[in-house]
């Protein structure tokens, strides 16, 4: 996504409020203030912040202490754990298993399994704060880690179960390319009772083993794309009362601003499309993801 292209113009203001489930403050253009206060001009009076990283997480956690529409979640993303681990030369050229990608730690030195149990007992001491809401974003990538991180992302996902559950948290998972073996450690490990998909990934088929568990699914902007029928697909089955929406921002623009930098602001268009899908009207979706993102995140 260029960094000098221009934002998408606000689009009308939602009548019923909504809260973004799922943000990357951080990772955004302007001052906090700024993007909520832009935010609630449209009817997103609330966001979730999410971290990534240590260092994410502790920013997470005092964004959401300094300001009452931000709660906040923390764990180390899928791809951190194999950076941890293997270690990371920065950039985007990564070696085999590390993550690959952009880091925003930069380089480091191979650290070992006593290096992600350091960094996973930090994300257990911040899971405790009352204004972190949730453990993630978690789970498995299969897209950005090659065979040899598999098991750190693992073990990693595992620890962010067990902390979500000691802490009575919600666990947020990041699910991409990695479909039945998420599935499979959730059953093995026990789910906490509230786990919400992000940017939710998969198929009609998956969103009905997603509801029979009780997972909430929460839907970013790519629901917009042409080529995103399956996911459409997936939100037309979804139960009402486990849809989320979410920006993922600055990732994942909805159409017809694809690859124009996103921001909370922009959830009403999502939510927009969505009801088109559902055959609903805007204000009945807005109010039940409303409800539902309140009770996934318990604020």
């Amino acid at each position: 996504m260029p960094s000098n292209a221009e934002a998408p113009p606000p689009p009308t203001p939602l009548r019923v409020p909504v809260a973004d489930s799922h943000t990357h403050l951080d990772m955004q253009s302007g001052t906090v203030e700024e993007g909520l206060a832009k935010a609630a001009s449209v009817g997103v009076t609330a966001v979730v912040q999410v971290g990534c990283d240590v260092k994410g997480s502790r920013w997470a956690a005092q964004t959401a202490l300094d300001h009452e529409a931000v709660h906040a979640t923390v764990a180390l993303h899928p791809n951190e754990a194999p950076r941890i681990v293997h270690g990371d030369p920065g950039g985007t050229s990564q070696p085999p298993g590390a993550g690959g990608g952009w880091s925003r730690q930069g380089s480091r030195q191979p650290g070992g399994d006593s290096a992600l149990d350091e960094a996973l007992a930090e994300i257990d001491r911040l899971a405790a704060l009352p204004q972190v809401k949730g453990v993630g974003e978690t789970g498995l990538d299969y897209f950005r880690t090659g065979p040899e991180g598999k098991a750190a992302q693992e073990r990693s996902f595992r620890a962010h179960i067990e902390i979500a559950k000691r802490h009575g948290k919600a666990l947020v998972i990041h699910d991409r390319d990695a479909h039945a073996d998420v599935l499979r450690v959730l059953k093995e490990e026990g789910a906490p009772e509230r786990t919400v998909f992000h940017c939710y990934s998969g198929d009609a088929a998956m969103a009905e083993i997603c509801a029979r568990a009780g997972y909430y699914m929460s839907f970013a902007g790519n629901m917009t794309f042409k080529n995103a029928q399956p996911l459409r697909d997936a939100l037309a089955v979804a139960p009402l009362e486990l849809v989320l929406v979410e920006t993922d921002a600055p990732f994942l623009t909805p159409a017809p601003y694809r690859g124009r930098p996103n921001a909370p602001y922009l959830i009403p268009v999502t939510v927009r499309a969505m009801a088109a899908v559902r055959g609903l009207d805007e204000d009945a979706l807005a109010t039940a993801i409303s409800a539902n993102t309140a009770r996934a995140f318990d604020f």
